[in-house]
């Protein structure tokens, strides 16, 4: 993981986005990706009794039902202190190992690139 405080526009919106549906939704994380033609996926966690997946889970999930054959970049707002490994290899299986992953705390702020 590295820090780097310059985005582009189009990662702070899927930062925003992600800050957004954690906010909306009232759950521990919020993530947005955006594949390869540039369309975003925005999720939050999913807590069901059968069913648990965190926010970057779920919004791959979203990408690949609706058609994405590649990533461009992740982002996960979420108080941990990182993203969990699962996360990394779903986005990581889409995106393949290049693909950027941002965390950012609840308040915006990019606290480090995956």
């Amino acid at each position: 993981m590295t820090q780097s405080t310059e985005l582009d526009p189009e990662d702070r919106k899927i930062i925003t986005l992600a800050r957004s549906a954690r906010a909306r939704n009232g759950v521990a994380e919020g993530a947005a990706v955006r594949d390869e033609t540039g369309r975003t996926y925005v999720a939050g966690t999913v807590e069901l009794a059968s069913l648990k997946l965190s926010a970057l889970q779920t919004a791959v999930a979203m990408a690949v039902a609706s058609g994405a054959k590649s990533l461009e970049a992740a982002a996960v707002v979420t108080e941990a202190p990182g993203p969990a490994e699962a996360d990394l290899s779903a986005v990581r299986d889409l995106g393949g190992p290049d693909t950027p992953v941002l965390l950012a705390g609840p308040d915006g702020e990019v606290r480090a690139r995956a």
